[in-house]
């Protein structure tokens, strides 16, 4: 006589929050604005101007852009606004930062946008591990928005989780 195997994690109420599945396509790049600048170190506005106005903007289709300037040359902001009016009808998101700011306010919107009420009393596994990158910033803020809904927070994978929150 064998035992049936019974599978109690996909039985039971447990919901798995998994961020990766709410990664958005779209390429993240960075886009450094000391090539535009003069011996890279000074911005002038003529020639600044000029170029983005030879740029070819719709290169950036549906992509993620980080504004940067590599240099360390201090860079008005009226430039990277300015940037922005160009890209902005082709890109999804433009952050001044680097790429783990990028994804940080990517993922910002993507939580703040989440129906939380689904969870609800309701234990909550929050996946760990991911082959994108999920900046750890993004699951604290998902933690945020959790707890006044979830019964039990949990992280890692169900067969070895870390209890962080259980609401009394």
């Amino acid at each position: 006589m064998s035992k049936e195997i019974v599978n109690k994690v996909a039985n039971s109420k447990l919901i798995t929050i998994d961020l990766e599945e709410f990664y958005p396509e779209g390429e993240r790049i960075i886009f450094d604005i000391s090539k535009w600048l003069y011996q890279d170190i000074i911005l002038k506005e003529k020639d600044f101007r000029e170029s983005i106005q030879q740029h070819n903007w719709s290169q950036y289709q549906d992509n993620y852009i980080a504004l940067t300037c590599s240099s360390g040359a201090i860079i008005p902001s009226w430039a990277y606004l300015l940037i922005t009016t160009r890209l902005s009808p082709f890109t999804k998101k433009i952050v001044v930062g680097n790429l783990e700011l990028l994804e940080t306010v990517i993922f910002q919107e993507i939580i703040s946008n989440l129906n939380f009420d689904n969870y609800k009393g309701k234990p909550v596994i929050i996946k760990g591990c991911a082959n994108k990158p999920i900046p750890e910033t993004a699951i604290v803020q998902l933690i945020e928005n959790l707890i006044p809904y979830a019964k039990t927070i949990m992280f890692g994978e169900a067969c070895s989780t870390v209890p962080l929150f259980k609401k009394r």
